[in-house]
C-alpha cells in the first residue's frame, strides 16, 4: 500500500500590474503594454490557464485541493466576469475539500474595491490587501498608487462585501523610516482589525529598481528596535507570530502558506507560476511555467513547463528551509512523511550541531521533535546553512 501523499494546494498567477513597484521582484508586467482598446486579454489568458491546469492534472489524479491562492501581479485588475468564469471552471475540473481557503491578492485602490463583492460571490473567501504603508511619503517612495484613505476604506469595503477573513500586507525597514513611523503603520493596521497581518522587512532583491538605485535604509539598530517593538505590539493585540513574517489571530493562520512551509504539494498555473508535486512512487519534482505573458499566451501547455526533480541529497535543505520558517514544533517523522525518505545522518548531525549552538531546542530533540529557539529565530540563515548538501 502506498504512503499517503502530502496535502495539495493550487496557486494561480496573474502577471499584470498598473505599474511595477521599485522593490518588486515578482513576475509582474505593466498592464497597459498588453491591453487592446484598454482591455487585458482576459479570455485568452483564462483559456490558457485552464489548458495549463489540464496538462498538470495527470500528476495529481483525483487528489483534493485543500487551499488556493490567486497572486500576482495584481489579480484584482481582472474583471469580475473573469473570476466568475475561472471559479466555475475550477469547481468543475477539481475536487475541493469543504470550505477550502481561497485567497486573492488585491490592491486597495478605489477601482479594485468596487469589485470586492463580485470576488466574494464568485467563491473567493479570503482577501489579502497589499497596503505596505499608510505614510504618504513612504507610499510615494514605494511606487504605490493608493493613499492612506483608500487603504483604510478598502478594509471597510471588503467587510461590506462579506469577507470575514482578511490579511493586510505591511512592510517595515523602509527608506527613511524610523521606529515611530513603523509603529504608527502597524497601529493603524491593528485598529482595522484584520484576522491576519503579513509584516515583513523590505529586502533589496536583484532585478529591481531599488537594486539598481539602492535607497538609504535604516541602520541595523533601528531595524532591531522596529522588530522588537512591533512584535510586542502585535502580541499585545492578539496577533501571534507563527512564521518569520506572519502574525494572526487564533484560528486564522494562512492555511495556504502553512501548506507551503510544511512541504506540502501545490499545482502552479499561470505565467511564471511555480509548483511542487509528489508522485505515488515517491518522486518529488518542481515545475516552473514560462514567465513572460506573451510567451505564456502563445504556446501549447506542453511547452510552458520546466520540470526539475528534487535530488535526494537536496531534500534535507529543501525540507528544513520550509519547515523552519514556521515557529511550530514538529515531529522528526514529518520528514519521512513529506519526503518519502528516512531522515539521513546528515540531517541528524546538522540538528545536533544546531542544538550545541542554541539554535534548536535540546529538550524537544530528546523527544524526536524539532523546535527553533529564540536565538534560532533571529539567526535563521545561520541555522539553515547547517543543512546545505
Amino acid at each position: 500500500m502506498s504512503k499517503p501523499l502530502p496535502p495539495l494546494s493550487l496557486y494561480i498567477h496573474l502577471p499584470w500590474c498598473v505599474r511595477k513597484c521599485p522593490y518588486c521582484d515578482f513576475n509582474s508586467h505593466q498592464a497597459d503594454r498588453f491591453e487592446t482598446n484598454g482591455h487585458l486579454p482576459e479570455d485568452a489568458y483564462l483559456a490558457q490557464l485552464l489548458a495549463d491546469l489540464d496538462a498538470d492534472l495527470p500528476y495529481v489524479a483525483d487528489r483534493s485541493i485543500q487551499t488556493a491562492f490567486i497572486g500576482g501581479g495584481t489579480p484584482s485588475l481582472m474583471s469580475e466576469d473573469f473570476y466568475y468564469k475561472l471559479m466555475d471552471a475550477l469547481r468543475e475540473k477539481l475536487t475541493w475539500v469543504y470550505n477550502a481557503e481561497i485567497t486573492m491578492e488585491a490592491n486597495p485602490g478605489t477601482f479594485e474595491q468596487d469589485k470586492f463583492s463580485h470576488f466574494r460571490q464568485a467563491g473567493i473567501n479570503r482577501l489579502s490587501i497589499g497596503i505596505q504603508s499608510f505614510q504618504p511619503s513612504l507610499l510615494k517612495t514605494l511606487g504605490r498608487i493608493h493613499n492612506r484613505e483608500e487603504a483604510i476604506h478598502a478594509v471597510d469595503k471588503s467587510r461590506a462585501a462579506g469577507f470575514d477573513n482578511i490579511n493586510l500586507d505591511l512592510m517595515h525597514g523602509l527608506p527613511d523610516q524610523n521606529l515611530e513611523m513603523a509603529i504608527e503603520d502597524l497601529s493603524i493596521a491593528i485598529d482595522l482589525n484584520p484576522e491576519h497581518l503579513s509584516w515583513y522587512q523590505l529586502t533589496i532583491e536583484p532585478n529591481t529598481e531599488f537594486y539598481r538605485r539602492p535607497p538609504a535604509l535604516p541602520e541595523d539598530n533601528t531595524l532591531w528596535g522596529i522588530q522588537d517593538a512591533g512584535q510586542d505590539l502585535l502580541a499585545k493585540h492578539g496577533y501571534a507570530q507563527y512564521e518569520v513574517s506572519a502574525n494572526s489571530k487564533v484560528n486564522h493562520r494562512a492555511a495556504h502558506n502553512l501548506n507551503y512551509w510544511r512541504f506540502g504539494d501545490y499545482l502552479g498555473i499561470g505565467a511564471g507560476a511555480h509548483g511542487k508535486i509528489t508522485l505515488e512512487d515517491g518522486q518529488i519534482f518542481r515545475t516552473r511555467k514560462t514567465r513572460h505573458p506573451s510567451h505564456y499566451l502563445n504556446n501549447l501547455p506542453e511547452a510552458l513547463v520546466i520540470k526539475d526533480a528534487i535530488e535526494q541529497e537536496d531534500l534535507p535543505l529543501e525540507f528544513m528551509m520550509n519547515r523552519l520558517r514556521l515557529f511550530e514544533t514538529f515531529d522528526l517523522q514529518d520528514y519521512e512523511r513529506f519526503t518519502y525518505q528516512k531522515p539521513p545522518i546528515s540531517l541528524i548531525n546538522a540538528c545536533e550541531i544546531a542544538i550545541k549552538r542554541d539554535l534548536l531546542d535540546a529538550d524537544e530533540w530528546k523527544k524526536h521533535r524539532v523546535k527553533t529557539t529564540e536565538k534560532g529565530k533571529l539567526f535563521l540563515n545561520e541555522l539553515l546553512e547547517l543543512f546545505l548538501p
